[in-house]
């Protein structure tokens, strides 16, 4: 299976969308600074996740929701307000 995912920062007003196999592990990755893209804004909390059949579908989402503003806000309201 492969998923497209949610973080939000604990210590910014900033979200990161992404898409992988395993979340765990990526999440991991992410909090550990091996993200070039994340590693200033860490540690990061998984808000979201959307499971696929397949990597192309996931990356199809993961484009969608970051191109689309208002899919993307509407992801952040329901699932992870910032505090």
């Amino acid at each position: 299976m492969f998923y497209v995912y949610v973080l939000k920062s604990k210590n910014h007003k900033w979200y990161y969308v992404g898409s992988t196999q395993n979340v765990a592990k990526r999440l991991q990755q992410h909090n550990t600074g091996h993200v070039k893209s994340t590693k200033f804004r860490s540690p990061y909390e998984l808000i979201y996740t959307e499971e696929f059949e397949t990597v192309l579908d996931a990356r199809y989402r993961e484009k969608e929701i970051k191109q689309n503003r208002s899919q993307k806000e509407e992801i952040i309201k329901k699932f992870g307000p910032i505090v």
